[in-house]
């Protein structure tokens, strides 16, 4: 039986006496554990096979925790939780009460700072690094960071801001795009190393101090040698926007090098000041599947590891592929229809406009803020884009929806893909803030579909709305309805009553819809008459119905995937309590006031009562309550 490096690991101590050909060992191990752990629960594959020597050198070079490592998106930290002492653990990653698929602080001391969201890693670095000078303390500081985030802003504004302070960052650009040309690659290498050999250092110290010695001339000559020196590095180093920037630059490195990389880690440790080492990485690395397929394989289900196919049943069309379709059929029609993404048509299903209609079609990287100004130009210019979106990178681009859309009443139309919760991917993606942050806005409608068929029509109608418009919907598959072949408009402002009772009334926004519907029927078995409003427009509201409905029932039921705060519950409350209506029970089931950790879909509902069994459960005790027509106050709310 080969002997296991992994069950040798108990923290980053471990690997640092390890022989080269240990660390190629254990690499492989590495490897295959992660293959073979998240084809059982999913998660992300390739960005975590590419990094593999590119954590083990870390770990080697670094000394954690006193040395602090942050990771950006956070997604490719699987091999850093192996060897910080979580192998073991590695087995429930994104299962409910197992670990996070994201750094945690309160997992281990080796997790500095939670990320979930992209670009974020240099700005919390140089805050790092501003609090150990404050301190007076000398650990080093390293930001890990992908090319793909570094197409964000922020990743922009903390170069800028690093390079101005000179503190010691040490930014590794995880770079899986591209590939490396070998003489370009020969020549950078050589000349980082003559860069930061300490014995350049002083030499070109000596010459400036000689120089500065010949009176009149010696400066003259120094700023002749610096130009010749930068013009040289502007034909040879491909690095040269980040020298301009304050960073010392080194590479491009071979990622999967773990000797080189340690190398120049090291290096890269010695320079007082900003380094920026660019290291080539291969997305997947190990597994053909992944390599020959990094999107299929970035986020993935569970799989078979023989094939690389995923394991799935036949399903129902997911609101993603529904929407993706729609778009489509609706832009060949309708010319001034146009996507935009931030880095995902496959994830949000614009890659079907892209396929078609390319013209049309615009991804824009990481930069949902971008995105939104983008498209407000666009709209400004006669067209009506439609900004694909998940929910949670949606929060990113508040002040641009508001200022730049809603402000000057602009046609864009927001796809939110992924609204309430996702599942898995725990905090950073739980979509649960939407509906409260967008309510506000002025101009801003808002539509949720109960079904697949409901969000193509909505999407149909928000193309013949004149203003912003934001049709939320969760992630994964719909309830397997049949698609009606005519798109119509829904009329502006109107809720759907889909049962007719005088009990209680369920008000409900989305797929809760349809299992307040099933509850109901459930329930109607025991003698109890339950009206069921699809709201479908959160904003504007339908008040006459909701107020007809309430004043009928008196019992008031609200279900929303989303935070109390500010979404459908305090809504109807103030419809309430403005129209004046007295002795009214109203019961919520809504997100509580934190922060939804990982689990699946399916269980996440349930705990936090939006299955059909808890709903029958509450419809029966709210029947059971008895109002008191003495009461002053307007609503009860139960808990």
């Amino acid at each position: 039986m080969l002997e296991s490096w992994l069950e040798k690991i108990h923290s980053p101590q471990d690997i640092r006496t390890l022989k080269d050909h240990e660390i190629k060992g254990l690499a492989e191990e590495i490897r295959k554990y992660i293959i073979d752990t998240v084809s059982k629960t999913g998660g992300h594959l390739a960005s975590n096979l590419g990094v593999v020597e590119l954590t083990i050198a870390l770990h080697r070079t670094f000394n954690s925790p006193e040395d602090k490592i942050i990771w950006d998106v956070g997604h490719q930290c699987y091999v850093h939780k192996i060897l910080t002492g979580r192998y073991h653990q590695l087995k429930s990653i994104r299962c409910k009460d197992g670990i996070s698929g994201f750094p945690k602080r309160c997992e281990s001391c080796h997790d500095f700072f939670e990320t979930g969201h992209s670009s974020t890693s240099i700005s919390a670095a140089l805050g790092f690094a501003a609090a150990r000078d404050l301190r007076r303390e000398s650990h080093h500081v390293v930001a890990v960071i992908g090319d793909g985030s570094m197409s964000g802003g922020l990743a922009y504004e903390a170069l800028n801001n690093v390079g101005h302070t000179k503190k010691r960052v040490i930014v590794l650009l995880n770079d899986n795009n591209m590939s490396i040309s070998e003489n370009v690659g020969a020549m950078s290498s050589y000349l980082s190393r003559l860069r930061t050999a300490p014995t350049y250092f002083k030499m070109k110290s000596d010459f400036e101090f000689l120089m500065r010695k010949i009176p009149s001339v010696g400066e003259h000559v120094i700023r002749v040698a610096d130009r010749v020196k930068d013009s040289l590095k502007h034909l040879v180093v491909p690095g040269m926007i980040f020298e301009e920037m304050g960073f010392t630059y080194l590479g491009p490195i071979d990622g999967h090098n773990e000797s080189e990389l340690q190398t120049v880690l090291n290096r890269a440790k010695k320079i007082d000041g900003p380094v920026l080492i660019h290291a080539i990485t291969k997305k997947g690395k190990g597994y053909r599947p992944a390599e020959e397929n990094p999107d299929v394989f970035h986020g993935t289900g569970p799989f078979d590891v023989q094939t690389g196919l995923q394991k799935s049943k036949s399903l129902p069309l997911t609101y993603t592929k529904v929407f993706g379709d729609t778009l489509y059929r609706i832009a060949e029609d309708n010319l001034n229809i146009v996507g935009i993404t931030a880095a995902m048509p496959d994830g949000t299903g614009l890659d079907k406009l892209r396929d078609q209609i390319p013209q049309r079609y615009f991804d824009v990287g990481i930069a949902e803020s971008h995105a939104v100004t983008f498209a407000a130009g666009l709209a400004s210019e006669g067209f009506h884009p439609v900004v694909a979106v998940y929910s949670t990178f949606l929060q990113r681009a508040y002040d641009q929806i508001l200022m730049d859309v809603c402000l000057q009443n602009l046609p864009v139309i927001f796809a939110v893909d992924r609204a309430g919760i996702v599942g898995e991917d725990g905090e950073t993606h739980q979509g649960l803030f939407d509906l409260s942050f967008l309510r506000p806005m002025p101009n801003m409608k808002i539509m949720v579909p109960k079904d697949e068929n409901e969000l193509q029509h909505m999407l149909y109608t928000a193309t013949q709305i004149s203003g912003p418009c934001a049709i939320r919907y969760p992630r994964g598959k719909g309830f397997g309805v049949p698609l009606d072949q005519q798109l119509y408009e829904i009329p502006e402002g109107k809720a759907e009553l889909l049962n007719d009772g005088s009990d209680l009334v369920v008000i409900a926004a989305g797929p809760s819809s349809h299992w307040a519907m099933e509850a109901a029927k459930h329930i109607e078995m025991e003698d109890v008459s339950v009206s069921v409003v699809n709201l479908r427009y959160l904003k504007p509201l339908d008040e006459d119905m909701l107020l007809k409905k309430i004043s009928e029932t008196r019992r008031v039921l609200i279900v929303e995937e989303n935070v109390e705060a500010g979404g459908l519950t305090e809504c109807v409350s103030h419809l309430i309590v403005k129209n004046g209506l007295n002795n009214i029970v109203l019961h919520s089931i809504s997100i509580p006031d934190r922060f939804i950790s990982h689990g699946t879909r399916e269980q996440l509902l349930d705990e936090y009562g939006f299955s059909v069994g808890n709903l029958e459960d509450t419809m029966r005790k709210m029947v059971q309550e008895k109002t008191n027509e003495k009461r002053k106050t307007s609503i009860h709310l139960i808990r």
